[in-house]
């Protein structure tokens, strides 16, 4: 848990934020003391036990304290007496009952430099997952699993609402694609560039968190700053250990890349600034035997994996593209054409499939068209391209801009 000197303070020390009805720090919780209320607030995974507050002439009716550790038992006892409602931590759990915010890189990556890839913190609590039964755990852990992500999901909502506030309603593009996708490929490069140029016209790039594509695409929004050719020499770099199966060498030579080209030193309490710097991810734990992505600015690692998926292609409405892959990636391809068809989240933008001759041997184009086609808010087969030009790409995107979807819907 956060406060644990062996576990990560995950996102930073968090800021005031303006969700006026939630508490998510402890000088956010002073200020409200001094005001002698906490009536029908919700405070989100404090150590209250550390530095205990004086709570007992405070309004706490209707209280909700969520993942907070307390002092003792009578100062719970207390609490409950006069109207407020707990749901403590759940004990030996290596993640947060619920999270107040987005993760970093940095959080994933804690315990990389003194234990390799076996001690951080993102494969402790995969571990931790696949010993409690991984997607079919006991009711306990999967109330704990539930209520993390739910607290993922309130801070993306928060995160999407910064950046709709900073940056406008543009819609988010989704990058979808191969997970072995190796590093230096040209798929891998060619994912990077078109992330590289969406992010720097200032479009949100959004993936699922993982390696292959994906991490080249969160990697073009990392270099958004820079020059392609310094964009060139990273992908070099990490082509040295080209296959996530190798753990610790493709998460060492990622963290060397980073430090090699850090990114601006933006305060944790700048979720737009980070958003900039990597776009954002959605991995999840079901996944979690591959490596970390590590170039994204803010990720949302999520438990279950319908959720996620559903998040991703919730939030992709400015276009999705899609790189050459198999399975997974045709199995979003119809869960996003599914949206589009009925437009549950609105108006769709371009679906881009980079590489031709992949796309004709799995023959999506022959299926999409004739299915959007007859979509009751008219016709959309026109969304579909298959290209392999980014020039072409770009144009597809930039004339389907749709706005961004920024109230996730809560689960768990």
């Amino acid at each position: 848990m956060p406060g644990d000197p062996l576990q990560p303070v995950l996102g930073g020390p968090v800021p005031f934020d303006a969700t006026a009805s939630e508490i998510e720090s402890r000088a956010e919780l002073d200020l409200h003391l001094a005001t002698k209320s906490l009536a029908d607030l919700v405070i989100l995974g404090l150590r209250l036990d550390l530095d205990p507050p004086d709570l007992t002439d405070v309004d706490v009716h209707g209280a909700l304290f969520v993942g907070c550790r307390l002092a003792n038992d009578d100062v719970e006892i207390d609490l409950i007496r006069r109207g407020a409602h707990l749901i403590p931590p759940f004990d030996a759990r290596p993640y947060p009952t619920h999270p107040a915010t987005l993760y970093t890189p940095e959080d994933l990556a804690f315990g990389f430099p003194a234990e390799g890839f076996a001690g951080m913190y993102d494969t402790q609590v995969y571990d931790h997952f696949v010993r409690h039964g991984g997607a079919g755990p006991d009711i306990r852990e999967a109330i704990a699993q539930r209520l993390h992500d739910a607290g993922v999901d309130n801070a993306l909502g928060k995160a999407l609402a910064a950046w709709v506030h900073a940056r406008g309603r543009a819609g988010a593009v989704g990058i979808m694609g191969g997970h072995a996708a190796p590093r230096g490929s040209a798929a891998y490069r060619m994912a990077a560039t078109l992330a590289w140029r969406l992010a720097s016209i200032g479009r949100l790039v959004v993936t699922g968190g993982g390696p292959g594509v994906m991490e080249a695409a969160n990697l073009g929004a990392f270099f958004s700053t820079r020059p392609a050719t310094q964009l060139g020499e990273a992908i070099d770099m990490l082509s040295a250990a080209p296959h996530f199966a190798d753990h610790d060498p493709y998460t060492a030579v990622a963290l060397a890349v980073r430090a090699a080209f850090p990114a601006p030193s933006t305060p944790v309490t700048d979720v737009v600034g980070r958003l900039l710097h990597g776009g954002l991810a959605l991995p999840t734990w079901l996944y979690g035997h591959e490596p970390a992505n590590l170039f994204a600015g803010q990720i949302g690692k999520y438990f279950s994996n319908a959720v996620r998926e559903d998040s991703i292609l919730r939030l992709s409405r400015g276009g999705i593209v899609f790189a050459p892959g198999w399975a997974g990636t045709v199995q979003e391809i119809f869960q996003a054409a599914t949206k589009t068809f009925y437009q549950t989240d609105g108006p769709s933008g371009a679906f881009v499939f980079l590489g031709v001759d992949h796309w004709r041997e799995l023959p999506v184009e022959e299926l999409l068209r004739p299915l959007l086609a007859k979509s009751p808010h008219g016709d959309q087969s026109h969304l579909v391209v298959v290209t392999d030009s980014l020039d072409e790409a770009m144009t597809a995107l930039a004339a389907g801009s749709g706005d961004m979807y920024t109230t996730p819907a809560r689960h768990g």
